[in-house]
């Protein structure tokens, strides 16, 4: 089969799950992977045959596709704040809004000149998946010291592949945070992107994500939503350097209700930002 043939059929297998737009990306991202064509490629070579082997390969992902698993988990990779990431179904895919919080950490510590500090400056991220906020950070700021945390063994496989991937030194930690009495030691910046979504919620998941990224990584009760909030809050109050700063992402629905939480703990400067999409999805606090 040609790659003209094939793309007309890659696209009425398709049709009745995803817009036409994103079946043109998914074709365009498989026939980079697996053929090493560009776009460009395909206008200007619309009738190249395409190898048995190949085609295997493709028609494999466009099977996962029909079954609504993320391209990203097909490709086995994808690209956050510029970087490339592997990912897997033990990691939660790196999204846009996250990297909005990187920026806004970012920003703050080289405002604060908390990268000129005397003593190195000290990172620690909660519940890392694939790694992607600390490398992204520690690639931003060479000099500072990163470590992240993740009670996912598996997660913490993938993280430290990326982090040498990106050529970046990270300290790892397996660690059930929900059973942590105290950190290792005192941190200028506490980030965590902590499992937010309420089980009431799962109406408002696509299918793509229910039924592939880890649920571990996803949910929380309906009756404590905040329920890693309140415990990192209360880590961070024993492990944050004076004005040392807390970022959080959260649920979109539970800014006020987190806010109120952090404030009562002694939190001061709680500002929530929006994200790209306009939902409440970003908190800084300082200590």
């Amino acid at each position: 089969m040609n790659l003209k043939h094939f793309r007309v059929y890659f696209t009425e297998q398709l049709e009745s799950i995803f817009p036409k737009t994103e079946i043109d990306t998914f074709f365009f991202l498989l026939i980079e992977e697996y053929l090493g064509l560009q776009r460009i490629d395909f206008t200007l070579q619309p009738t190249l045959e395409i190898p048995s082997e190949k085609y295997d390969l493709l028609n494999t992902a466009l099977t996962r596709l029909q079954k609504e698993e993320p391209i990203q988990y097909i490709l086995g990779k994808t690209e956050f704040y510029g970087c490339p990431f592997k990912v897997n179904e033990n990691t939660l895919i790196p999204r846009p809004e996250t990297e909005e919080l990187v920026e806004w950490i970012l920003n703050e510590v080289k405002e604060l000149g908390l990268e000129n500090n005397k003593q190195q400056l000290s990172i620690l991220d909660i519940g890392t998946g694939t790694g992607c906020i600390p490398i992204s950070l520690k690639k931003e700021l060479p000099a500072a010291k990163v470590s992240a945390i993740d009670v996912s063994e598996e997660a913490l496989e993938i993280a430290k592949e990326n982090a040498s991937l990106n050529k970046v030194e990270i300290t790892f930690i397996l660690q059930d945070i929900l059973q942590t009495e105290s950190l290792p030691k005192q941190y200028d910046v506490i980030v965590s992107n902590p499992p937010y979504v309420r089980e009431l919620e799962k109406v408002e998941i696509k299918n793509n994500v229910l039924e592939n990224e880890p649920h571990l990584a996803l949910f929380v009760d309906d009756d404590n939503p905040l329920i890693f909030y309140k415990k990192i809050a209360d880590l961070a109050i024993k492990s944050l350097t004076k004005n040392g700063l807390l970022f959080f992402e959260i649920n979109q629905y539970l800014g006020s209700e987190t806010i109120e939480m952090l404030k009562r703990k002694g939190f001061t400067k709680v500002e929530l930002r929006k994200d790209l999409f306009g939902n409440n999805r970003m908190i800084k606090a300082t200590y």
